[in-house]
């Protein structure tokens, strides 16, 4: 019997929905309405619109943007993904580990014109959700398993250091130039020892930065951000800080929400952004697949990962053609509308269209905002998923796969995004081709005591059957690494303590030959024979053996060469060659 839904969450369509139910699951969840779950939608919009704000502008300016257009990228996302959105309770926009991203690809294209920077962003979100267009309806998803585990820690913690050290100057009062990390911190430094710091909006900055993390830590139901956004505002409106203290605020906020509009950039610009688009897009896909997947066990209901890329890539359509930029899913926000008690996707409406009348109606409340809250904003979401500790457990575990990350972190940090994500995964790719090159193998023993056979290199005490060899070969065998699986028999052919009668190859994970492997058994057969030595195969596929017929082995290999076990084989050879080992129970 299939579990109830928890009661947080509306039950989804079916699993095997079409027509409206499948393309617009929104709409169809709108259909099927419950007038007692609209109060709980309508106050958790509300209360998830108080962290809306502040965070979707403090990404905006994270991402070398105006704040104001964090709020567009975050309404229009919202509304897009109440109509396609599979998941009930996802909540879309600006992300934190995206703004590093788009900062990187955008600003240096812009040439310090906002005008420039915000078309770009616009036309960057365009790209990006063709792209994730493309994955939903050619099912590419699978292209994201190539951010691996130590890509990822690399990657997200290269994001966390880039976007701080980029806010910092804005809790410290002043402002940077530099677009790469090394130039920053130099420019941050050189303003620190020059005098620059503004001590007001320092204390404004740190204090709501400690606010936040305080509270996320020993009160975290308690709105921190909005808390802290909240009192640093009021403060600013009071006491005249922007024209007492000089901080930097908000200032005057556009009114009302721009119309539709394609963003017109260059050819040149759009052949700039193409890769950045097809990062983010995997980024997003990764992220949103994780968080997806958990709502729809906790809701009780199953999503189409499909359907979730086809969402999100509208979405960031949506918000590239309305002054917005790239977004995703949000796994801090999400969390807030579900303990407001959210049931659907009207809570995602209810907070767009907050924001929205207070954008027509009362856009001077934002005025007053100094904009180091809207940093320390930021760099708590940085503290929040920087994860020195994984990197740490990665040392400890594996050496190999630390280097990827640390790689992946030094090229995000010191030579860019995009390069450093590229290199990260090349070498990754590298690690996957050496790996199958060069796999593991062994010779195999009986050891007392145990079941099967063991490797002999991990258990020297093992014994071996008079003139067998038994060796296993952990990978398929292709034109890379057919004449390094010859080599090694034949190397342990000729390390063995006895004159070798047979050998036998535990094959199990010999999943496919080609035709260069192909050749390479053939010439390792006529050498054994020519040594008087029998070469066999243990627990080969079935497909396997008819691929060898196929490349042209069927008379060069014989049915009594095949074994369905090691230990049929053993018990095969020991009968023909009656050996007499009687410490051996029958294998």
């Amino acid at each position: 019997m299939a579990a109830d839904p928890a009661p947080n969450v509306a039950p989804g369509p079916p699993a095997a929905a079409s027509g409206l139910a499948r393309w617009a699951p929104g709409l169809h969840v709108l259909r099927h309405y419950q007038r007692e779950w609209l109060a709980r939608d309508i106050v958790a919009g509300l209360v998830l619109t108080a962290v809306l704000i502040p965070v979707g502008m403090g990404y905006a300016e994270a991402s070398g943007l105006p704040a104001i257009h964090g709020l567009y990228a975050t309404i229009v996302p919202l509304l897009v993904y109440a109509v396609f959105g599979p998941s009930r309770n996802m909540v879309l926009g600006p992300d934190s580990t995206l703004a590093a991203v788009i900062a990187a690809l955008i600003l240096p294209l812009a040439g310090g014109s906002t005008e420039r920077a915000v078309a770009l962003a616009g036309a960057l979100a365009l790209l990006t959700g063709g792209f994730q267009l493309l994955i939903s309806f050619a099912r590419l998803g699978l292209v994201a398993d190539l951010f691996s585990k130590p890509i990822r820690l690399g990657f997200m913690n290269a994001i966390a250091l880039t976007v701080i050290v980029g806010q910092l100057p804005k809790l410290l009062g002043f402002s940077l130039e530099a677009d790469q990390l090394p130039e920053r911190v130099q420019q941050l430094l050189h303003g620190i020892a020059k005098g620059q710091v503004n001590t007001v909006a320092l204390s404004i900055g740190a204090c709501s930065l400690l606010l936040i993390v305080l509270l996320r830590r020993w009160r975290p139901g308690w709105p921190g951000v909005l808390l802290a956004v909240v009192v640093a505002t009021l403060l600013s409106a009071w006491l005249g800080l922007e024209r007492q203290a000089g901080i930097a605020v908000l200032g005057e906020m556009p009114r009302g929400l721009p119309l539709p509009d394609l963003p017109l950039v260059q050819w040149s610009d759009l052949r700039a952004l193409v890769p950045g688009a097809a990062v983010i897009a995997l980024l997003s896909f990764a992220d949103t697949t994780v968080l997806s997947r958990a709502l729809a066990a906790r809701g009780g209901y199953r999503v189409s990962q499909d359907q979730e890329m086809l969402a999100i890539g509208a979405a960031n359509i949506g918000s590239g053609l309305f002054q917005g930029f790239s977004i995703s899913s949000s796994a801090s926000r999400t969390p807030v509308a579900q303990a407001a008690g959210a049931r659907t996707q009207v809570t995602g409406v209810v907070g767009a269209l907050v924001i929205a009348l207070l954008l027509f109606f009362a856009p001077g409340l934002l005025h007053a905002m100094p904009t180091a809250v809207l940093a320390a904003v930021v760099i708590s979401a940085c503290l929040s998923f920087a994860d020195v500790s994984g990197m740490l457990a990665l040392y400890r575990q594996q050496r190999r796969e630390f280097g990827l990350a640390l790689i992946a972190f030094l090229g995000v940090a010191f030579v860019g995004v995009i390069e450093g994500i590229a290199i990260a995964i090349a070498l990754s790719m590298l690690v996957l081709v050496w790996n199958a090159w060069h796999p593991y193998s062994a010779v195999l023993a009986r050891v007392d005591g145990r079941k099967g056979f063991h490797d002999l290199g991990r258990h020297p005490e093992g014994r071996q059957v008079p003139g067998l060899l038994i060796f296993r070969w952990d990978a398929p065998l292709f034109f890379a690494n057919g004449e390094i699986f010859h080599a090694r028999v034949m190397a342990a052919v000729d390390a063995a303590a006895a004159p070798v009668r047979q050998v036998i190859v535990a094959a199990d994970a010999i999943s496919q030959v080609d035709v260069t492997a192909a050749e390479a058994l053939d010439a390792l057969q006529r050498e054994l024979r020519a040594r008087g030595v029998e070469l066999h195969f243990a627990g080969l596929k079935g497909p396997v053996k008819d691929s060898l017929a196929r490349l042209g082995l069927a008379d060069a290999f014989t049915p009594q060469q095949f074994s369905a076990t090691v230990g049929s084989a053993v018990n095969l050879y020991r009968s023909r060659y009656a050996v007499d080992w009687k410490d051996w129970d029958e294998a």
